[in-house]
């Protein structure tokens, strides 16, 4: 497991963020993540980074402050917050993410406090915010396992066991294995992303049409010039980097004004520490006109309300039902991880990149090619064993996805 984990911090740091020599690597991550932390520093520096910067965060400490703090301390952000990080983007850094959040940690807090604080750095930040959405810099996210996530994803055993287990599962969806260089086998991947992503875009839908037994009946139109991505992507200096680890997703842009239908989501999720269950959202003209939940819907209420654009599409991605994630049969309660068992959607921004010419465009021309516009990006999970993905153009329909899987013209 040691050669493993070594194994992980290296791919972190060379396939993720591809950190460049005398490059700033930025760590982001939860205190419990504290030992790989270490060891992805030591391969950063290993790699010949200039500077490791690693700034901690505490979900527990967190959930007090949501349970303590009145709304307007919650709501205020410091200046320094903000430029700290400013400072080290501007000189070319590169940002990783180390994420081990428990499910649910949240669901005691009032979750309109949470959204009016999250929606205070959002606004604050969006400075920050475009140099992921606008690959100005190479940014990734990894995940390491904290006790309280296992114990929720393995229920059946002890927390040990447990551990142990979510760690396995863990280094077998980034595909680190004893055997393998998990730099080669990513290589490979990218590889067959690119495949898939030149085959769509030769197709030039016009929309996509997907259906499932759970009830979906969804059309979401294209951007005209819409771009499909998967697997590494590349800054704007032309650096690539995987800015997600795993992924098994490949995406595109959804015009902001034309989804029209009925989504049910085939999996939980985790906005904000609060689980939405069994949901469904309808849209008309591209707008969340209807939803509802079984278990969480003030909180679903409060992502649709979030601001202007957050009851509109920003991304579609189609991930195969017979993914290694998928296959696993095991829901992680985690959309870094469920995203890539599901075909998803995702409420809110959209990448600039997915539309040709796209980042070189202003806010207000990529709103007039259709492109939505929000200060979050939220993911949800539609796909099912018996979804049907169909791309239109002129009329006519294309059989992508059958039975949840891609048909061999886009394997």
């Amino acid at each position: 497991m040691e050669d493993r984990l070594r194994k992980y911090a290296r791919l972190a740091v060379q396939g993720g963020v591809h950190l460049q020599k005398g490059q700033t690597l930025m760590i982001h991550a939860d205190v419990m993540a504290a030992p790989f932390v270490r060891m992805v520093t030591e391969e950063a520096y290993a790699c010949g980074a200039r500077e490791v910067v690693v700034r901690y965060g505490d979900e527990q400490i967190t959930r007090l402050h949501y349970l303590h703090q009145s709304q307007e301390t919650l709501c205020q952000v410091h200046d320094w917050e903000l430029e700290s990080r400013l400072d080290y983007l501007k000189e070319g850094a590169c940002v990783l993410h180390i994420i081990s959040d428990t499910p649910g940690i949240f669901s005691d807090c009032d979750s309109a406090r949470i959204a009016a604080s999250r929606l205070a750095y959002a606004k604050a930040g969006k400075e920050v915010q475009r140099y992921t959405m606008n690959n100005e810099c190479a940014w990734s996210i990894v995940a390491v396992p904290s006790a309280a996530w296992a114990k929720q994803v393995f229920p059946e055993c002890e927390e040990p066991e447990a551990m142990e287990k979510l760690w396995e599962a863990i280094l077998a969806s980034v595909h680190v294995d004893a055997d393998s260089d998990p730099l080669n086998n990513w290589e490979k991947r990218n590889q067959m992303f690119q495949r898939r992503v030149d085959a769509l875009n030769a197709r030039r839908f016009e929309a996509l049409h997907f259906t499932s037994e759970l009830g979906t009946d969804l059309r979401v139109a294209l951007v005209e010039d819409h771009l499909w991505e998967g697997g590494s992507e590349e800054t704007s200096g032309g650096v690539r980097f995987n800015p997600n680890l795993p992924t098994e997703e490949v995406f595109t842009m959804p015009h902001r004004m034309g989804v029209d239908g009925i989504v049910y989501a085939s999996r939980p999720l985790d906005h904000n520490g609060v689980l939405i269950r069994d949901f469904y959202i309808r849209f008309e003209n591209g707008k969340a006109v209807e939803f509802d939940a079984k278990e969480g819907k003030d909180t679903l209420a409060e992502l649709l309300a979030f601001d202007e654009g957050s009851c509109r599409l920003g991304e579609v991605a189609l991930v195969p039902y017979d993914s290694p994630i998928s296959l696993s049969k095991r829901l992680f309660y985690n959309t870094l991880f469920d995203e890539n068992a599901s075909c998803h959607l995702a409420l809110g921004d959209a990448y600039p990149s997915c539309l040709k010419g796209g980042l070189q465009l202003s806010q207000e021309e990529l709103l007039a090619a259709g492109a939505n516009h929000s200060m979050t990006h939220v993911d949800f999970m539609f796909g099912t064993p018996q979804l049907r993905v169909t791309g239109i153009r002129d009329e006519k329909e294309t059989l992508i996805m059958e039975h949840g899987c891609f048909c061999e013209s886009f394997r």
